[in-house]
C-alpha cells in the first residue's frame, strides 16, 4: 500500500475519540510494605479473575521504539504527550496476544489495545511486519504505518509477576508488580523461559493504583497512600537503560 500524509493522519483520527484517560499512580515499596498490602487489599477489593491460585499472573511485554529512540528520550525528558507500543502476553502463553498503545498526557494515561494472531506477532518481531489488510483494527494500521515511516522496531522484553486487585467503585485497579526482569533477546518472546535478568535490588517492588475520576477514600486509607512517595517509575525506561546501553 502506498502511504501519503493524508492516509497517515486519517489513520490517526480513526483511533481518536471516546478516549478514557485514567489516573495512574506508582510507588516503590519494600518487603514489609508488600506483605502489609497483601494482607490489606483482599479485605476491600477483589482479586482479578485471571489470576492463578496464588493470586498472581506473569506479564511479558515486548516494547518498541523508532530509529531515534523517541519513546526512550520522551520519557527521559518528561515530554508531554508521549506514547509507546508494546506486544503483551500472559504466563508465557500465546493464547492471548495484545498489541497495546500506551499514551501519557497531562498526567493521565490512556491505553488502547487490539488482538494479534501469533503469526502476526511473529511477523512483527522478525522485522517483516504484518501484511496490510483494510479490515485490520485502526490501532494495528497505525502501528503498520509507523513501522514503515519511522522504523518502529522491537527493542526490549520486560517481564514481571503481578498480583492485581479490582473494585467497580471508581473503576479502581491496584497492582503489586514483583520481580521485574528484562532481556534484549527479543527472539525469545514466545519461549516458555526467557532467561531474563532481575534489575531491581532484592525486595524492591512496585505498587500501581489506577482509577477513572475518583479514588474511593476507603481504598486510599486502607492502602495508606499518604505514607508512600509517588514516583514516575517506568519499567520500559529502566529496562532500556539496563546494562548502560541503548539497544
Amino acid at each position: 500500500m502506498n502511504f501519503q500524509k493524508n492516509n497517515f493522519f486519517a489513520l490517526l483520527n480513526q483511533i481518536q475519540g471516546c478516549d478514557n484517560y485514567r489516573h495512574e499512580y506508582k510507588y516503590i515499596i519494600n518487603p514489609y510494605q508488600l506483605e502489609d498490602l497483601r494482607l490489606r487489599l483482599p479485605t476491600i477489593m477483589q482479586s482479578d479473575a485471571h489470576t492463578d491460585s496464588g493470586g498472581e499472573y506473569q506479564i511479558r511485554s515486548l516494547y518498541f521504539d523508532d530509529y531515534e529512540n523517541s519513546s526512550f528520550y520522551d520519557k527521559e525528558n518528561g515530554t508531554d504527550s508521549r506514547e509507546k507500543f508494546r506486544i503483551r502476553i500472559y504466563n508465557g502463553s500465546a493464547d492471548v496476544i495484545k498489541l497495546e498503545l500506551k499514551k501519557k498526557e497531562r498526567g493521565k494515561t490512556l491505553k488502547k489495545a487490539c488482538s494479534l494472531t501469533k503469526e502476526q506477532a511473529e511477523q512483527i518481531i522478525s522485522g517483516n511486519g504484518v501484511i496490510w489488510d483494510d479490515g485490520m483494527p485502526p490501532l494495528l494500521k497505525k502501528f503498520y504505518v509507523l513501522q514503515k515511516t519511522v522504523n518502529l522496531q522491537p527493542k526490549v522484553i520486560v517481564e514481571y509477576d503481578r498480583a492485581p486487585f479490582v473494585c467497580e467503585n471508581g473503576n479502581v485497579r491496584v497492582t503489586l508488580d514483583l520481580n521485574l526482569r528484562t532481556t534484549a533477546d527479543i527472539n525469545r518472546f514466545f519461549d516458555k523461559q526467557t532467561n531474563c535478568a532481575l534489575i531491581l535490588p532484592t525486595g524492591t517492588n512496585l505498587l500501581e493504583v489506577k482509577f477513572d475520576e475518583f479514588l474511593p477514600d476507603y481504598i486510599y486509607q486502607t492502602v495508606q497512600l499518604n505514607n508512600l512517595q509517588q514516583t514516575s517509575f517506568s519499567k520500559f525506561y529502566l529496562c532500556r537503560q539496563f546494562g548502560g546501553i541503548l539497544i
